[in-house]
């Protein structure tokens, strides 16, 4: 049977295996420095679930075969039913796994807090991410600029977010980059990511929000940050630009948006009012943290 086995083996593998590739594991693929950090936790966290599972894979197939009914060497013992040893094995390894586990968990929750900056002697660039049905909206405060359904970052520069919904509660989601969060009507959301690698990564609404949800998606950009000025510029050059009446425009229902620029933002704190109009009365921010008076001033339409 032994060599049966070792001859499925390696033509198992190979089925199993012949399709992986880390592109279709973004998880896995990591270009962005929380991202990475959450690759290492999962990986770390799997091998120590594989400590218990693998022995129990292995002696499966070794007890079907040494106490097979043709093998009149295995000792034969119907009245075994218990084993001092065996229950502390059984016991004290899960026990210890969950007890690191636990730690792990702890210790990198608060690490890699998405409210947490990440440290950095570059300036982090601010991005005001607001969900609309169903489209993302990305307003660049420090730029005046804003983007629908793309956003464009530099690489190894913290990017600081505030997001908010306009609608139904979103989650915001960059798999490569790392931490996805939730975005909710008159709350206030903070996340920080930093790209360690240039490239184009798909961004998208992880949470079921309507019939144009599977639609929400964005493409990210990571380039030199040389680049990312000359694309700021571009943005510039656009003829379009968002006041509150292509704000009205862009809260309407719409799904599959293609990728439109802005060149300028009136009013500035739109961030704000899309906040202050679900609060009813309501002045903290999702972090429980009170709003200051200049959030707390609609703009005038």
């Amino acid at each position: 049977m032994i060599k049966y086995v070792r001859r499925l083996t390696p033509l198992t593998l190979v089925f199993l295996l012949g399709g992986c590739s880390l592109a279709n594991y973004p998880l896995l693929d990591s270009a962005g420095a929380i991202g990475q950090h959450e690759t290492r936790l999962i990986i770390i966290a799997f091998l120590l679930m594989l400590i218990p599972v693998v022995p129990v894979i292995v002696m499966t197939f070794w007890f079907a075969y040494r106490y097979r009914a043709t093998n009149k060497k295995s000792t034969y013992a119907p009245k075994w039913a218990h084993s001092n040893k065996i229950e502390a094995v059984v016991w004290t390894v899960p026990a210890l796994i969950v007890l690191g586990l636990a730690v792990l968990t702890w210790t990198t929750t608060h690490q890699l807090d998405p409210y947490k900056p990440i440290p950095s002697t570059t300036k982090a660039v601010r991005i005001d991410a607001i969900a609309l049905d169903w489209k993302w909206l990305f307003i660049y405060p420090d730029e005046h600029i804003a983007t629908i359904n793309k956003l464009v970052i530099p690489t190894n520069v913290p990017v600081s977010f505030q997001l908010t919904s306009n609608t139904v509660m979103t989650s915001f989601f960059i798999p490569r980059l790392g931490s996805q969060i939730y975005a909710m009507a008159g709350m206030r959301s903070r996340l920080h990511l930093m790209a360690k690698k240039p490239g184009r990564f798909l961004g998208w609404n992880s949470q079921l929000s309507g019939e144009g949800f599977s639609g929400m998606h964005f493409e990210t950009v990571a380039t030199s940050t040389q680049k990312y000025r000359a694309w700021v510029d571009k943005v510039r050059q656009s003829p379009h630009k968002l006041d509150m009446t292509t704000f009205k425009e862009l809260e309407k229902p719409s799904s599959h948006v293609p990728v439109t620029y802005y060149a300028d933002v009136a009013p500035v704190d739109l961030y704000a009012y899309v906040i202050k109009k679900y609060m009813h009365g309501n002045t903290h921010n999702a972090d429980g943290s009170a709003m200051t008076a200049s959030m707390r001033v609609a703009p005038n339409p």
